[in-house]
């Protein structure tokens, strides 16, 4: 029934994603029937209180998870069709992540951190790459250091720098400056919104911060584990 994506146009489409958990009590019921669609190039945020299936719907769309109903399609993919290693692929080729916590390896340099994804593809001559985007993030001086050695929003900006090392279809940002002090923050979104343009990388951006999420050109708002508004 979901072979193809149903709009041919969007990089990444959920269709009736319904995600529940077993539990004593009966199904514990995530995400309710969630749909929506997002173009090549385009900006989404996704906001709604705690507990509302913010990061399970974007681990659904990105096919770190399955959804208990529904079907997400990325890039012409159907997620559901494929097997782990099938959407871990997908992951790899195709999309970026940032996170609230910065998930940098910390027996590496930022400059190793950075090459890591074009390295696990195997493709060579990561190093310039990743000498590039460290300068465009402002690391151009801070190569050799290590994750300890570097501040919050140092770490953060190499995460940004390894997401878009491999020219990502698209970008899962959650909450990336959850972490980090107002300043800082502002900073790192900057950075990440000039990072996407120049790029042209589909943006979904996970938020409480309502002016953050006004500068997406899509708002989907959560309740619940359904949406309550969208435009």
């Amino acid at each position: 029934m979901y072979g193809r994506t149903v709009n041919s146009s969007a990089i990444l489409e959920a269709r009736d994603l319904t995600k529940s958990y077993p539990t004593v009590n009966g199904p514990l019921v995530v995400l309710h029937e969630v749909s929506f669609a997002l173009r090549p190039g385009s900006t989404c945020a996704i906001v709604g209180p705690s507990g509302s299936g913010k990061s399970t719907l974007i681990g659904l769309c990105a096919g770190m998870d399955l959804p208990t109903t529904g079907e997400v399609s990325l890039d012409g993919a159907s997620l559901g069709a494929l097997d782990e290693d099938g959407r871990a692929r997908i992951r790899c080729e195709k999309v970026g992540f940032v996170f609230q916590i910065f998930q940098l390896i910390p027996t590496l340099t930022a400059l190793e951190n950075v090459m890591v994804p074009l390295e696990l593809r195997g493709q060579r001559n990561a190093q310039p790459q990743a000498e590039v985007l460290l300068g465009k993030v402002g690391l151009g001086d801070r190569l050799t250091h290590y994750p300890a050695q570097l501040s919050g929003g140092e770490q953060q900006r190499v995460a940004l720098a390894r997401a878009f090392i491999h020219s990502p279809k698209i970008l899962f940002a959650d909450e990336p400056t959850g972490n980090l002090d107002a300043d800082t923050g502002r900073m790192i979104i900057e950075t990440l919104f000039a990072l996407n343009q120049e790029a042209g990388t589909a943006l979904v951006l996970v938020t409480h911060d309502n002016e953050l999420a006004k500068r997406a050109q899509q708002i989907i708002r959560l309740k619940g584990g359904r949406i309550v508004d969208g435009n």
